[in-house]
């Protein structure tokens, strides 16, 4: 990815954030934005959100993110001067439980080996 999409996009993320924290309340103790992806045309935006908590926690705070996107475009759009003000896709982040579950097999591991 270019220097200017990267900017581009920690702008993005720092401003849905910000957005997130005032704008939004969600049932999930903890919703972040991990990532955003850009297209190099600037059109379209996809969002990695993580959530702790339950499944139906998840999927309340993606449905809380997706019924405020016209909102949060908006409100990018007076935060953030671009040509085109991108359209928001937002998508479950997986990675950070994957890699608790592979430290905690990792974990199960070691317990699990007879000391030498």
């Amino acid at each position: 990815m270019k220097h200017r999409l990267q900017r581009v996009c920690e702008v993005i993320k720092r401003e849905l954030g910000l957005i997130m924290v005032r704008e939004l309340t969600f049932s999930s103790p903890l919703v972040t934005i991990s990532a955003v992806d850009i297209t190099p045309d600037l059109k379209q935006a996809h969002i990695f959100v993580s959530a702790m908590g339950t499944a139906s926690d998840r999927k309340n705070a993606l449905s809380v993110l997706e019924s405020n996107r016209v909102l949060m475009q908006n409100e990018l759009s007076k935060r953030v001067i671009l040509k085109n003000t991108p359209h928001l896709y937002f998508k479950f982040d997986e990675s950070i439980e994957r890699g608790s579950r592979v430290l905690n097999i990792l974990e199960e591991l070691d317990l699990n080996e007879p000391e030498k």
